[in-house]
């Protein structure tokens, strides 16, 4: 069964697109869509605002 897009007031993250040219997780859109739904920032290619290191996450 298809099911449309979640209603919200929540805009999309706007990604670095020349960040995100040749990552391969987030195939070059700079954001991924999670589980619930939600889309958020590639943490393999965006840089996280409250992280002065930005780019690679390894918690994962």
């Amino acid at each position: 069964m298809a099911h449309g897009a979640h209603h919200t007031p929540l805009l999309p993250p706007h990604p670095d697109v020349d960040l995100a040219r040749d990552c391969a997780q987030c195939l070059g859109w700079g954001t991924v869509v999670t589980r619930d739904g939600a889309h958020e920032l590639c943490r393999t290619c965006q840089p996280d605002p409250g992280d002065s290191e930005g780019g690679l996450d390894f918690t994962g």
